[in-house]
Protein backbone atom coordinates (compact mmCIF):
# COMPACT_ATOMS: atom_id res chain seq x y z
CA UNK A 1 0.00 0.00 0.00
CA UNK A 2 0.81 3.62 -0.34
CA UNK A 3 1.74 6.95 1.81
CA UNK A 4 1.81 9.72 0.58
CA UNK A 5 2.48 8.13 -2.86
CA UNK A 6 4.75 5.89 -1.97
CA UNK A 7 4.91 2.14 -1.49
CA UNK A 8 5.45 0.84 2.16
CA UNK A 9 5.51 -2.45 3.92
CA UNK A 10 4.43 -2.55 7.37
CA UNK A 11 8.08 -3.65 7.84
CA UNK A 12 11.23 -3.99 5.59
CA UNK A 13 14.99 -4.95 5.82
CA UNK A 14 17.34 -2.31 4.84
CA UNK A 15 19.99 -4.08 3.03
CA UNK A 16 22.41 -0.86 4.08
CA UNK A 17 21.96 -1.06 7.53
CA UNK A 18 21.53 -4.53 7.46
CA UNK A 19 18.49 -3.96 9.98
CA UNK A 20 14.44 -3.79 10.30
CA UNK A 21 12.95 -1.25 9.61
CA UNK A 22 9.43 -0.94 10.99
CA UNK A 23 6.79 1.69 10.94
CA UNK A 24 5.65 2.60 14.55
CA UNK A 25 2.26 2.59 14.32
CA UNK A 26 1.86 4.09 17.98
CA UNK A 27 1.68 7.47 16.66
CA UNK A 28 -0.34 6.66 13.75
CA UNK A 29 -2.77 8.32 12.12
CA UNK A 30 -1.05 11.56 13.22
CA UNK A 31 2.50 11.24 12.46
CA UNK A 32 4.12 8.94 10.15
CA UNK A 33 7.62 7.34 12.02
CA UNK A 34 9.78 4.57 11.29
CA UNK A 35 11.89 2.88 13.88
CA UNK A 36 15.14 0.55 13.51
CA UNK A 37 14.66 -2.57 15.31
CA UNK A 38 18.46 -3.44 16.61
CA UNK A 39 18.33 -5.84 19.41
CA UNK A 40 16.19 -8.49 21.04
CA UNK A 41 15.01 -6.25 23.74
CA UNK A 42 13.86 -3.84 20.59
CA UNK A 43 11.54 -6.54 19.19
CA UNK A 44 10.06 -7.14 22.59
CA UNK A 45 9.60 -3.74 23.33
CA UNK A 46 7.66 -3.22 19.78
CA UNK A 47 5.25 -6.21 19.89
CA UNK A 48 4.63 -5.51 23.79
CA UNK A 49 3.69 -1.81 23.23
CA UNK A 50 1.85 -2.35 20.06
CA UNK A 51 4.73 -0.38 17.80
CA UNK A 52 3.53 -3.37 15.63
CA UNK A 53 0.49 -5.10 16.05
CA UNK A 54 -2.02 -7.51 14.01
CA UNK A 55 -1.96 -11.10 14.18
CA UNK A 56 0.34 -11.41 10.80
CA UNK A 57 2.96 -8.46 11.36
CA UNK A 58 3.77 -9.64 14.74
CA UNK A 59 4.33 -13.23 13.52
CA UNK A 60 6.24 -11.74 10.54
CA UNK A 61 8.51 -9.41 13.20
CA UNK A 62 8.82 -12.56 15.34
CA UNK A 63 10.54 -14.23 12.17
CA UNK A 64 13.07 -11.37 12.24
CA UNK A 65 13.85 -11.50 15.71
CA UNK A 66 14.58 -15.07 15.53
CA UNK A 67 17.35 -14.40 12.45
CA UNK A 68 18.78 -11.65 14.99
CA UNK A 69 18.78 -14.09 17.39
CA UNK A 70 20.87 -16.67 14.89
CA UNK A 71 23.15 -14.15 14.23
CA UNK A 72 24.03 -12.94 18.03
CA UNK A 73 24.23 -16.91 18.98
CA UNK A 74 23.24 -19.85 16.62
CA UNK A 75 23.09 -22.54 19.22
CA UNK A 76 19.97 -24.55 20.39
CA UNK A 77 19.99 -22.85 23.63
CA UNK A 78 19.97 -19.17 22.52
CA UNK A 79 17.35 -20.01 19.77
CA UNK A 80 15.45 -21.28 22.78
CA UNK A 81 16.02 -18.67 24.80
CA UNK A 82 15.09 -16.23 22.33
CA UNK A 83 12.05 -18.31 21.42
CA UNK A 84 10.48 -17.92 25.31
CA UNK A 85 11.48 -14.18 25.63
CA UNK A 86 9.57 -12.99 22.42
CA UNK A 87 7.07 -15.78 23.09
CA UNK A 88 6.12 -14.11 26.92
CA UNK A 89 5.23 -10.49 24.65
CA UNK A 90 1.90 -11.03 24.07
CA UNK A 91 -0.04 -14.35 24.59
CA UNK A 92 -3.14 -13.88 22.21
CA UNK A 93 -2.18 -13.78 18.98
CA UNK A 94 -1.62 -17.69 17.61
CA UNK A 95 0.68 -16.64 14.67
CA UNK A 96 3.62 -15.04 16.85
CA UNK A 97 4.21 -18.64 18.29
CA UNK A 98 3.41 -20.45 15.05
CA UNK A 99 6.48 -17.67 13.26
CA UNK A 100 8.75 -18.39 16.44
CA UNK A 101 8.42 -22.34 16.05
CA UNK A 102 8.66 -22.62 12.27
CA UNK A 103 11.90 -20.54 12.60
CA UNK A 104 13.07 -22.49 15.46
CA UNK A 105 12.66 -25.85 14.11
CA UNK A 106 13.83 -24.95 10.44
CA UNK A 107 17.22 -23.69 12.24
CA UNK A 108 17.85 -26.72 14.56
CA UNK A 109 17.97 -28.53 11.78
CA UNK A 110 20.62 -27.07 10.10
CA UNK A 111 24.95 -26.50 10.61
CA UNK A 112 25.20 -23.98 13.33
CA UNK A 113 27.54 -21.99 10.59
CA UNK A 114 24.33 -21.91 8.13
CA UNK A 115 22.11 -20.97 10.54
CA UNK A 116 22.29 -16.82 10.77
CA UNK A 117 22.01 -16.42 6.68
CA UNK A 118 19.04 -19.06 6.44
CA UNK A 119 17.43 -17.13 9.80
CA UNK A 120 17.00 -14.36 7.10
CA UNK A 121 16.53 -15.75 4.50
CA UNK A 122 13.56 -17.66 5.99
CA UNK A 123 12.32 -14.36 7.49
CA UNK A 124 12.50 -12.73 4.18
CA UNK A 125 10.70 -15.34 2.86
CA UNK A 126 7.83 -15.42 5.80
CA UNK A 127 7.23 -11.80 4.73
CA UNK A 128 6.48 -12.33 1.02
CA UNK A 129 4.55 -15.25 2.08
CA UNK A 130 1.86 -13.21 3.82
CA UNK A 131 1.82 -10.47 1.42
CA UNK A 132 0.80 -13.39 -1.06
CA UNK A 133 -1.53 -14.78 1.19
CA UNK A 134 -3.44 -11.39 2.34
CA UNK A 135 -3.86 -10.78 -1.54
CA UNK A 136 -5.51 -14.10 -2.06
CA UNK A 137 -7.85 -13.24 0.68
CA UNK A 138 -8.50 -10.05 -0.78
CA UNK A 139 -9.51 -11.62 -3.83
CA UNK A 140 -11.66 -14.51 -2.19
CA UNK A 141 -13.61 -11.79 -0.58
CA UNK A 142 -14.01 -9.74 -3.76
CA UNK A 143 -16.01 -12.41 -5.22
CA UNK A 144 -18.84 -11.67 -1.95
CA UNK A 145 -18.80 -8.04 -2.65
CA UNK A 146 -19.20 -8.78 -6.57
CA UNK A 147 -22.22 -11.04 -6.11
CA UNK A 148 -23.79 -7.85 -2.87
CA UNK A 149 -23.05 -5.37 -5.82
CA UNK A 150 -24.68 -7.12 -8.30
CA UNK A 151 -28.09 -6.52 -6.29
CA UNK A 152 -27.92 -2.74 -5.99
CA UNK A 153 -28.83 -0.07 -8.11
CA UNK A 154 -26.39 1.58 -10.55
CA UNK A 155 -23.84 3.36 -8.46
CA UNK A 156 -25.32 2.46 -5.30
CA UNK A 157 -22.25 1.58 -2.63
CA UNK A 158 -21.96 -2.21 -1.06
CA UNK A 159 -21.75 -0.98 2.29
CA UNK A 160 -19.24 -2.84 5.05
CA UNK A 161 -18.82 -2.61 8.17
CA UNK A 162 -15.26 -3.58 10.16
CA UNK A 163 -14.17 -3.90 13.71
CA UNK A 164 -10.68 -2.71 14.95
CA UNK A 165 -7.98 -2.55 12.24
CA UNK A 166 -7.23 -5.68 9.66
CA UNK A 167 -5.19 -3.50 7.56
CA UNK A 168 -2.45 -3.81 5.89
CA UNK A 169 -0.55 -2.22 8.55
CA UNK A 170 -1.80 -4.91 10.51
CA UNK A 171 0.20 -7.85 8.30
CA UNK A 172 2.88 -7.28 5.94
CA UNK A 173 0.74 -5.44 3.38
CA UNK A 174 -2.78 -5.78 1.77
CA UNK A 175 -4.25 -7.01 5.07
CA UNK A 176 -7.10 -9.77 5.57
CA UNK A 177 -10.69 -7.63 6.56
CA UNK A 178 -9.19 -4.92 4.31
CA UNK A 179 -7.94 -6.59 1.39
CA UNK A 180 -11.14 -7.58 0.12
CA UNK A 181 -12.29 -3.74 -0.17
CA UNK A 182 -8.92 -2.56 -1.91
CA UNK A 183 -9.53 -5.42 -4.09
CA UNK A 184 -13.44 -4.31 -4.77
CA UNK A 185 -12.87 -0.51 -4.88
CA UNK A 186 -9.32 -1.27 -7.48
CA UNK A 187 -12.48 -3.48 -9.86
CA UNK A 188 -14.33 -0.37 -9.81
CA UNK A 189 -17.15 -1.62 -7.27
CA UNK A 190 -18.61 1.12 -5.37
CA UNK A 191 -18.40 0.30 -1.53
CA UNK A 192 -19.11 2.81 1.72
CA UNK A 193 -16.98 1.02 4.99
CA UNK A 194 -18.18 2.00 8.31
CA UNK A 195 -15.13 1.80 10.39
CA UNK A 196 -15.94 1.24 14.19
CA UNK A 197 -14.03 3.41 16.62
CA UNK A 198 -12.33 0.30 18.32
CA UNK A 199 -11.46 1.51 21.46
CA UNK A 200 -9.75 1.44 24.22
CA UNK A 201 -6.55 2.20 21.33
CA UNK A 202 -8.93 3.61 18.43
CA UNK A 203 -7.47 0.94 16.25
CA UNK A 204 -10.15 2.32 13.33
CA UNK A 205 -8.26 5.51 12.98
CA UNK A 206 -6.01 3.62 11.58
CA UNK A 207 -8.65 1.38 9.22
CA UNK A 208 -9.75 5.12 8.35
CA UNK A 209 -6.08 6.59 7.93
CA UNK A 210 -5.47 3.57 5.47
CA UNK A 211 -9.09 3.55 3.26
CA UNK A 212 -8.82 7.24 3.07
CA UNK A 213 -4.99 7.29 1.92
CA UNK A 214 -6.48 4.44 -1.07
CA UNK A 215 -9.50 6.94 -1.60
CA UNK A 216 -12.11 4.46 -0.39
CA UNK A 217 -14.90 6.44 1.18
CA UNK A 218 -15.99 5.62 4.77
CA UNK A 219 -17.28 6.78 7.75
CA UNK A 220 -15.81 6.40 11.10
CA UNK A 221 -18.09 6.01 14.26
CA UNK A 222 -18.55 4.43 17.46
CA UNK A 223 -18.38 1.56 18.70
CA UNK A 224 -22.19 1.15 19.88
CA UNK A 225 -23.37 2.62 16.40
CA UNK A 226 -22.92 -0.85 14.39
CA UNK A 227 -26.01 -2.30 15.50
CA UNK A 228 -28.10 0.64 14.66
CA UNK A 229 -27.00 0.58 11.54
CA UNK A 230 -27.87 -2.85 10.67
CA UNK A 231 -31.64 -2.39 12.26
CA UNK A 232 -32.06 0.39 9.75
CA UNK A 233 -30.33 -1.81 6.58
CA UNK A 234 -27.46 -0.02 6.14
CA UNK A 235 -25.00 -2.37 6.47
CA UNK A 236 -24.61 -5.41 3.82
CA UNK A 237 -21.89 -7.13 5.62
CA UNK A 238 -19.14 -7.34 8.29
CA UNK A 239 -15.73 -8.45 7.59
CA UNK A 240 -13.21 -8.53 10.41
CA UNK A 241 -10.06 -10.17 11.24
CA UNK A 242 -8.96 -12.92 13.98
CA UNK A 243 -5.84 -12.89 16.05
CA UNK A 244 -6.51 -16.71 16.42
CA UNK A 245 -9.24 -19.27 15.13
CA UNK A 246 -10.07 -22.33 17.08
CA UNK A 247 -10.21 -25.94 14.44
CA UNK A 248 -14.10 -25.61 14.84
CA UNK A 249 -14.30 -21.97 13.77
CA UNK A 250 -14.52 -19.94 16.86
CA UNK A 251 -12.95 -16.72 15.99
CA UNK A 252 -10.82 -14.40 18.79
CA UNK A 253 -10.78 -10.57 17.55
CA UNK A 254 -10.57 -7.23 19.04
CA UNK A 255 -12.95 -7.23 22.35
CA UNK A 256 -16.34 -6.13 21.11
CA UNK A 257 -16.55 -8.21 17.79
CA UNK A 258 -18.17 -10.87 19.58
CA UNK A 259 -21.01 -7.97 20.09
CA UNK A 260 -21.02 -7.38 16.22
CA UNK A 261 -21.55 -10.75 15.53
CA UNK A 262 -24.57 -10.77 17.88
CA UNK A 263 -25.91 -7.61 16.33
CA UNK A 264 -25.44 -9.31 12.45
CA UNK A 265 -27.30 -12.63 13.44
CA UNK A 266 -30.26 -10.93 14.52
CA UNK A 267 -30.25 -8.68 11.27
CA UNK A 268 -29.58 -11.15 9.45
CA UNK A 269 -26.35 -9.81 7.98
CA UNK A 270 -23.92 -11.46 6.88
CA UNK A 271 -20.70 -11.96 8.97
CA UNK A 272 -17.57 -12.86 7.70
CA UNK A 273 -14.10 -13.36 9.36
CA UNK A 274 -11.09 -13.07 7.00
CA UNK A 275 -8.70 -15.66 8.35
CA UNK A 276 -4.89 -16.33 6.97
CA UNK A 277 -3.97 -20.15 7.62
CA UNK A 278 -1.25 -18.99 9.90
CA UNK A 279 -4.41 -17.73 12.57
CA UNK A 280 -5.83 -21.16 13.03
CA UNK A 281 -4.53 -22.85 16.19
CA UNK A 282 -5.40 -26.44 15.27
CA UNK A 283 -4.48 -27.55 18.83
CA UNK A 284 -7.73 -25.49 19.95
CA UNK A 285 -11.14 -26.39 20.01
CA UNK A 286 -13.75 -24.35 22.64
CA UNK A 287 -12.35 -20.76 21.64
CA UNK A 288 -14.35 -19.42 24.83
CA UNK A 289 -12.74 -22.03 27.16
CA UNK A 290 -9.15 -22.49 25.77
CA UNK A 291 -8.13 -19.60 24.16
CA UNK A 292 -5.96 -16.59 26.29
CA UNK A 293 -7.57 -13.59 26.46
CA UNK A 294 -4.88 -10.63 26.82
CA UNK A 295 -5.09 -7.96 29.95
CA UNK A 296 -3.75 -4.35 28.93
CA UNK A 297 -2.75 -1.69 31.08
CA UNK A 298 -5.95 -0.04 32.22
CA UNK A 299 -4.32 3.02 31.68
CA UNK A 300 -5.55 2.73 27.47
CA UNK A 301 -8.88 2.97 28.78
CA UNK A 302 -8.77 5.76 31.09
CA UNK A 303 -6.57 7.96 29.37
CA UNK A 304 -7.10 8.95 25.48
CA UNK A 305 -4.16 9.79 23.03
CA UNK A 306 -5.22 12.16 20.29
CA UNK A 307 -4.16 15.92 18.39
CA UNK A 308 -4.50 18.75 20.30
CA UNK A 309 -5.79 22.14 18.61
CA UNK A 310 -1.91 23.11 18.60
CA UNK A 311 -1.25 19.60 16.64
CA UNK A 312 0.55 17.79 18.64
CA UNK A 313 0.27 14.46 20.11
CA UNK A 314 -1.15 14.32 23.87
CA UNK A 315 -2.53 11.61 25.98
CA UNK A 316 -5.36 13.46 28.65
CA UNK A 317 -7.52 11.40 31.38
CA UNK A 318 -11.26 10.22 30.36
CA UNK A 319 -11.97 8.91 34.02
CA UNK A 320 -12.09 10.35 37.31
CA UNK A 321 -9.15 9.77 39.30
CA UNK A 322 -8.99 6.43 41.52
CA UNK A 323 -11.53 4.97 38.87
CA UNK A 324 -9.64 1.48 37.99
CA UNK A 325 -9.52 0.63 33.63
CA UNK A 326 -10.34 -3.06 32.60
CA UNK A 327 -8.88 -3.53 29.73
CA UNK A 328 -9.41 -7.19 27.82
CA UNK A 329 -8.18 -7.13 24.86
CA UNK A 330 -9.93 -9.42 23.03
CA UNK A 331 -13.49 -11.46 22.92
CA UNK A 332 -14.42 -14.82 20.77
CA UNK A 333 -17.46 -15.13 18.65
CA UNK A 334 -18.67 -18.79 18.79
CA UNK A 335 -18.51 -20.47 15.26
CA UNK A 336 -22.49 -20.51 14.98
CA UNK A 337 -22.18 -16.58 14.75
CA UNK A 338 -20.00 -16.66 11.56
CA UNK A 339 -21.66 -16.65 8.50
CA UNK A 340 -18.25 -17.65 6.43
CA UNK A 341 -13.88 -17.60 6.63
CA UNK A 342 -12.05 -15.90 3.85
CA UNK A 343 -9.15 -17.63 3.34
CA UNK A 344 -6.22 -18.01 1.28
CA UNK A 345 -7.86 -21.17 -0.40
CA UNK A 346 -11.36 -19.81 -0.67
CA UNK A 347 -14.20 -19.15 1.38
CA UNK A 348 -15.55 -21.74 4.03
CA UNK A 349 -18.05 -22.58 6.72
CA UNK A 350 -16.98 -21.81 9.78
CA UNK A 351 -16.43 -25.46 11.00
CA UNK A 352 -14.16 -28.19 11.56
CA UNK A 353 -15.06 -30.15 8.31
CA UNK A 354 -15.12 -26.56 6.52
CA UNK A 355 -11.38 -25.66 7.58
CA UNK A 356 -10.09 -29.35 7.62
CA UNK A 357 -12.01 -29.00 3.87
CA UNK A 358 -9.82 -26.03 2.50
CA UNK A 359 -6.61 -27.48 4.61
CA UNK A 360 -6.43 -30.81 4.57
CA UNK A 361 -3.02 -30.79 4.76
CA UNK A 362 -2.77 -28.65 7.85
CA UNK A 363 -5.86 -30.52 9.56
CA UNK A 364 -3.36 -33.73 8.75
CA UNK A 365 -0.47 -32.97 10.32
CA UNK A 366 -2.20 -31.20 13.52
CA UNK A 367 -4.25 -34.06 14.43
CA UNK A 368 -1.22 -36.35 14.38
CA UNK A 369 1.33 -34.26 16.39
Amino acid sequence: MKVNGTHYRSLWWDDDKKALQIIDQRWLPHEFRIQQVDTLQDFADAIVEMRVRGAPLIGATAAYGMALAAKIDPSDQHLDETWEFLDKTRPTAINLRWALTRCRTRLKSLPEAERAKAALKLAHEMSDEDVEICRNIGLNGLEIIRKIAATKKPGEPVRILTHCNAGWIATVDWGTATSPMYHAHDAGIPIHVWVDETRPRNQGALTSWELGSHGIPHTYITDNAGGHLMQHGQVDLVIVGTDRTTRRGDVCNKIGTYLKALAAQANNVPFYVALPSPTIDWAVDDGVAEIPIEERDGREVTHIQGRNEDGKIVQVQVTPDGTPGGNMAFDVTPNHLVTGLITERGVCEASREGLAGLFPDLAEVAKSA
